[in-house]
C-alpha cells in the first residue's frame, strides 16, 4: 500500500483492479436489509465510500442478504454507484453496470434434523446456518459484462460426492471409535457449501476472465464433532478442485466440470480460514495458497493492520502469522484478527498491484470519513493484467 492512504494509485495501463470484501449487511429478519436500504443505510454509505476510495473494476461483496436480486441492485444504483457518497475524487466514478446473484443455501430449510437434536426447525436445520432463506448471501458487481448464460453455480452439490470428505465425527477416525455426527439419511442428502459456489466469466473486451466466489463457513460454533471445521475445510477443498476443473463436479444445472482452463480465473472470498492463526484447519486453505495453479507470492497488506495488532495487544501478540496482512478484525480474546479475505489469480494473469484497506488512524484522520465500524472485514484488491 503507498505511505498515503490517500494517493491509492489507479490500476496500472492493460490492468484491472480485482477485489473482495465482506460487506457485513446481514440483517435479523427476511427483508430488513431491503427495507433498511431505500429508507437510507448508514452502514451502506460506509460500504459504499470504501468501495469508491479503492474502485475496483470486479468486486464480489460477501454477507449481503439474498432476495433474488433486489437488495444488492439497491445497494449496486443507490450506494455503490452513487457519486454523492464520496465527493473527494479526481476523476468521475465508473459505475458498476452489471451484477450477478444467486440463491445460496443458508436459511433454506432441509426439512432435515441435521444437529440431531429430535426437531426440525431452526437456523442450525437450514442447508446453510441462517435465520431466514438468503442471509449472508454475496453478489458480483462489475464494470465489465458478464456471461450470465454461462456462469455455473454449486449451492447443490452434495458434500459426500467430494472425494475424500471429511465427515464429522468423534473418536479416532477410520477406528472402532468413531462415531459420525450426521445420521446416514442426512449424509446422504446434505449439501458441502454453506452458502454457494460459483463460476462467473467476464468479458475484458475480447478476452475472458473467471471468477471462483465462494464464502465457506466459519471454522468454530460447533463441538467435538468439529462439523464446522470439517464443512469449512472441505468448502475450501471445493474450490480448489473447482480451479484446476476436476472430473467429478456436476453444477447445479447438470453441467460437468468446474473453471475452464481456457481462461485465467481468480478466487475470491471470506474463507473463513488463517493459513498460520485461529481455531480452523490450516491444510485447506494452505493447500489452496499452494497449489501450482494459483498466484500466492503477493500478499496484501496494510499498515492499518499492524498498528491494530499493536493497540488492541491480547491474542494478536501471540500470532505467528504478519499482521500486515491482516483483514478481519476479531475479538481481541479470540481469536484476533486474522487473514481470512483472498484475492487469488491464476499463473497466467500479472500482478502489478494491491493491498488491504485498514487505514491507521492518522490515515483515517486525513480521510476525513467515518468508516471504521463499516465491517468486521476489510476489502482486498489486487490488480492484475490479462495475458
Amino acid at each position: 500500500m503507498p505511505a498515503t492512504l490517500l494517493a491509492i494509485d489507479p490500476p496500472k495501463p492493460g490492468s484491472i483492479r480485482i477485489a473482495t470484501f465482506n460487506m457485513a449487511l446481514n440483517r435479523k429478519s427476511d427483508g430488513e436489509l431491503l427495507k433498511g436500504l431505500e429508507a437510507g443505510d448508514a452502514q451502506a454509505k460506509k460500504v459504499a465510500a470504501i468501495v469508491q476510495w479503492v474502485s475496483p473494476d470486479v468486486l464480489l461483496a460477501n454477507e449481503v442478504d439474498f432476495d433474488g436480486g433486489t437488495a444488492a441492485t439497491v445497494l449496486r444504483e443507490q450506494y455503490l454507484n452513487n457519486e454523492a457518497i464520496l465527493q473527494r475524487r479526481e476523476k468521475p466514478w465508473r459505475p458498476y453496470s452489471y451484477q450477478f446473484v444467486a440463491p445460496v443455501n443458508t436459511g433454506v430449510s432441509s426439512s432435515l434434523d441435521i444437529n440431531g437434536d429430535g426437531e426440525v426447525s431452526g437456523p442450525e436445520d437450514a442447508w446453510g446456518y441462517g435465520v431466514f432463506p438468503g442471509q449472508y448471501g454475496m453478489v458480483i458487481y462489475s464494470r465489465y459484462p458478464i456471461h450470465q448464460e454461462l456462469a455455473k453455480t454449486y449451492q447443490k452439490f452434495l458434500w459426500k460426492d467430494l472425494p475424500q470428505a471429511l465427515r464429522p465425527g468423534t473418536g479416532d477416525r477410520g477406528s472402532a471409535s468413531w462415531k459420525p455426527y450426521h445420521s446416514e439419511n442426512v449424509w446422504n442428502q446434505l449439501r458441502l457449501s454453506s452458502k454457494s459456489h460459483w463460476v462467473v466469466p467476464i468479458a475484458i473486451g475480447d478476452k475472458r476472465i473467471q471468477i471462483l466466489a465462494a464464502h465457506p463457513t466459519p471454522p468454530v460454533f460447533d463441538g467435538p464433532e468439529d462439523r464446522n471445521g470439517c464443512r469449512n475445510n472441505d468448502e475450501i477443498r471445493f474450490l480448489h478442485d473447482i480451479a484446476s476443473n476436476a472430473e467429478y463436479l456436476v453444477d447445479d444445472q447438470g453441467r460437468k466440470g468446474g473453471a475452464s482452463s481456457e481462461f485465467p480465473f481468480v478466487i475470491l472470498g471470506d474463507l473463513n480460514a488463517d493459513p498460520t492463526d485461529g481455531s480452523g484447519n490450516v491444510s485447506a486453505i494452505q493447500q489452496l495458497l499452494r497449489s501450482p495453479l494459483v498466484q500466492s507470492d503477493f500478499v496484501p497488506s496494510s499498515r492499518g493492520g499492524a498498528e491494530a495488532s499493536q493497540l488492541q495487544k491480547r491474542a494478536n501478540l501471540e500470532q505467528r502469522g504478519n499482521p500486515e496482512h491482516d483483514t478481519g478484525d476479531f475479538n481481541d480474546r479470540e481469536p484476533g484478527n486474522l487473514r481470512v479475505d483472498f484475492v487469488l489469480p491464476s499463473r497466467s494473469l500479472k500482478i502489478t498491484g494491491g493491498g488491504v484497506f485498514w487505514p491507521t488512524a492518522e490515515e483515517l484522520k486525513a480521510l476525513e470519513l467515518d468508516i471504521t465500524d463499516a465491517s468486521d472485514h476489510h476489502l482486498v484488491w489486487l490488480d492484475v493484467q490479462l495475458p
